[in-house]
């Protein structure tokens, strides 16, 4: 009979291999957080709000910090390659539908793109997820249009699956998301 054991995050978790490392925001990186979020890309494909500046990224690091404290569903990551100056972020949290799935949600500032690091840090969470965390599924909910994020998803080993669609609201719109689900191997 399989587990109904609900993934749990520890409380700090840093990440590296293949080139990235994925380590928690700091206050120092506030102006770097401004960089990767206020572009017209993440605002089309994320819930982040736009424009975001200096005071929407210390609200939102404040946000990320208060929810670790609080037992932490979501683990908000800096991608980095050298473990100083983020370039992106990768989010891992237990899937609302059932909590033995893992999904990633993640976003390359634009200077950064086209470096292969959405791929390297998405191959880097999921494997992190299957082999520590124990997920049963781990998953990349993406809108249908968003091609950039189904070619990271192929690319990193995910296939579209059968799921009905997932109908989310961001920014005062409804969104759908169809789901990839990693394949092991």
């Amino acid at each position: 009979m399989p587990s109904r054991r609900e993934i749990v995050l520890p409380p700090s978790l840093r990440l590296s291999g293949d080139g990235v490392l994925l380590r928690e925001w700091t206050e120092t990186d506030l102006s770097a957080l401004v960089e990767v979020y206020d572009d017209p890309e993440i605002d089309r494909w994320t819930p982040v709000p736009s424009p975001f500046d200096s005071t929407a990224a210390a609200a939102y690091l404040a946000r990320a910090h208060e929810g670790r404290e609080e037992g932490r569903k979501t683990a908000q990551l800096a991608i980095t390659t050298d473990g100083e100056k983020p370039r992106g972020e990768i989010l891992l949290f237990r899937c609302a539908v059932d909590p033995r799935d893992v999904e990633l949600a993640y976003g390359i500032g634009s200077r950064h793109r086209r470096q292969g690091l959405a791929s390297r840090a998405v191959r880097l969470a999921a494997d992190y997820a299957r082999r520590q965390l124990s997920a049963r599924r781990v998953l990349l909910r993406i809108e249908p249009e968003n091609s950039p994020s189904m070619a990271v998803a192929r690319a990193t080993g995910f296939q579209l699956t059968d799921d009905e669609p997932v109908t989310r609201e961001a920014k005062g719109r409804q969104v759908t998301l169809l789901t990839w689900c990693h394949q092991d191997g």
